[in-house]
């Protein structure tokens, strides 16, 4: 059974009606680990009781929310058919950018809010994606892996040189999704010395720059921060691959889906590009079994989607979540009661 939690307002609001708030999956913020300060300012100023699931099942989304007249979601998806079970919900506050996980078409039918958080992650995910092109380029984890093997130990002389170490200054960075994210990392690949060109928004008409095809060919890292949509739905395919360069890298810290998963297996497999770098994959958590994992690529890293977890990350995450979730409830108090 799920932990909860309950935060119990003291001070009620013009209606007499308490408010239930319900948050489904707060094991995703780790919030012992933050400032949940926030938590009780919503407490103190508003007749609210705050109810944390630690996880929800998909089966029991529905009894979970019946009575909830806010919801505050990651990662559990919400569906027309649970939500058309909560009659008096008005607000989903969605504790991450992407809100791929509510049906937003039945929430405007239904007149209910739904608000994400922007630019929370911006240093904490710009940081975990030059982390990645790092290792890729310096065969970090390779050598790493040759240290614990004792291959140093046993060199015939003071270093090893038997994998390729790339430097990335001079080379030309492509990146896809020119948001705050985008320009973080492309400040971060400039100081590194790189040259950097923005792809054509993916779907955007008469964008007057590069499209992704046409950078391809010259690009020796390729780095995805754009939202998954019907025009970025496997972005990254066999087509696509085969434009890229034998030495480049790929890197995604945005959304799974970018990425033709399949496709890009059999181009590592090959060596048809140099690497791979992922924080993403299109299904989390993946399989066992999951294409990219289950046999160890050395030109591929893949991190379990924590490029956001920094503790700057998700307190900012958190104190905008629920500022978002006040002015929510002050917008009730203020409203004409019927």
């Amino acid at each position: 059974m799920a932990k909860m939690t309950k935060h119990n307002a003291s001070q009620a609001m013009s209606n007499g009606k308490q408010k239930q708030v319900v948050f489904l999956d707060a094991e995703t913020m780790d919030l012992p680990s933050l400032d949940t300060s926030s938590l009780d300012d919503v407490q103190n100023n508003f007749d609210a009781a705050i109810t944390l699931h630690q996880q929800t099942q998909a089966e029991d989304v529905a009894e979970r929310i019946k009575n909830a007249d806010a919801v505050l979601v990651n990662k559990v998806v919400l569906q027309a058919k649970d939500l058309q079970q909560a009659s008096q919900l008005r607000y989903i506050g969605v504790t991450a950018t992407g809100m791929n996980n509510i049906d937003r078409d039945y929430c405007e039918q239904a007149g209910i809010t739904v608000q994400n958080v922007e630019g929370y992650g911006t240093d904490s995910v710009a940081q975990h994606t030059l982390t990645l092109a790092l290792n890729l380029g310096t065969n970090f984890v390779t050598y790493q892996r040759d240290m614990r093997n004792q291959a140093w130990s046993a060199s015939s002389h003071f270093c090893l040189l038997n994998h390729p170490v790339v430097e990335l200054a001079g080379k030309h960075a492509v990146i896809v999704g020119h948001g705050e994210l985008g320009k973080r990392v492309e400040a971060l690949f400039k100081a590194m010395g790189m040259q950097v060109s923005i792809a054509a928004r993916p779907g955007k008409q008469d964008d007057p720059r590069p499209s992704l095809a046409s950078l391809l060919p010259n690009a020796d890292v390729v780095s995805l921060h754009c939202p998954l949509t019907e025009a970025t739905d496997k972005l990254i395919n066999a087509e696509t691959l085969s434009l890229m360069k034998p030495t480049a890298f790929l890197i995604n810290t945005a959304r799974g889906g970018l990425i033709d998963e399949e496709a890009l297996y059999h181009a590592l497999k090959s060596n048809q590009i140099g690497g791979a770098g992922l924080d993403v994959l299109s299904v989390e958590p993946p399989p066992v079994d999951h294409i990219l994992l289950k046999e160890a690529l050395p030109n591929l890293l893949v991190t379990p989607h924590n490029a956001w977890i920094g503790n700057g990350a998700r307190q900012k995450l958190l104190d905008s979540a629920i500022d978002h979730l006040s002015a929510h409830l002050s917008s009730c108090l203020s409203a004409p009661q019927g």
